[in-house]
């Protein structure tokens, strides 16, 4: 009977025996798992760690040079200063086309004056014979254009005291009252340059002069 007891005691040892080799693989089992798939974890985790480093370190880096960077000596000048002041007298608003037909020539004597064009500061008209065009009259407000006003200042020639250029050989043209570009334009060789000159005195000049 002792020898049965013994038998069983040492039967029931080795089946915990056995139970517990079994508990013990199964956990190192499933702690291998574990550690595996921790394993292949790690270079994800990883790689949003040093991202997101990165972008942290570029956000500060930024934010520094945004802050600390020296502000240019021109730049505060641009700020704190303004434009010096223009010693030139504003332009005088252009008068309307309207208003300068008035110092035309009048058609008589067999010529005939057909207005072609108005608009602000300029008005033009055909000179006309026996229904032929000989060329065309015009009035310029040059009052905005300080370039065409710098062709007379260097005029060495003048028609009743008014500055006169020439421009080609079909265009006569004066200043009057240091404003107004008064021009006779041939149409072709139908009037010489002697023509046009009369043809110049023949507008009002000394009305146009006081236009303002």
């Amino acid at each position: 009977m002792s020898h049965q007891k013994v038998e069983s005691k040492e039967s029931a040892s080795d089946f915990s025996g056995d139970r517990l080799t079994l508990s013990t693989s199964s956990y190192l089992l499933f702690i291998s798992k574990d550690f595996t798939r921790m394993l292949k974890r790690i270079p994800r985790l990883l790689i949003a760690l040093i991202l997101t480093g990165a972008l942290l370190f570029g956000a500060c880096g930024k934010a520094n040079t945004t802050s600390t960077a020296p502000v240019p000596a021109s730049a505060e000048i641009v700020s704190t200063e303004s434009a010096p002041a223009s010693n030139l007298p504003p332009a005088e608003e252009a008068v309307s086309g309207g208003n300068l037909n008035r110092f035309f020539p009048k058609s008589d004597a067999g010529y005939e004056r057909v207005f072609v064009q108005e608009k602000a500061g300029f008005s033009q008209a055909k000179l006309k014979q026996n229904g032929e065009e000989l060329g065309l009259l015009s009035i310029n407000d040059l009052s905005k254009n300080p370039k065409a006003l710098g062709k007379f200042e260097k005029s060495d020639q003048a028609l009743n005291g008014y500055p006169l250029v020439a421009v080609g050989s079909t265009q006569t043209a004066i200043l009057v009252g240091d404003r107004y570009q008064v021009k006779v334009k041939s149409s072709g060789e139908s009037l010489t340059p002697e023509d046009r000159k009369i043809w110049l005195i023949k507008f009002n000049l000394a009305g146009l002069s006081q236009l303002k």
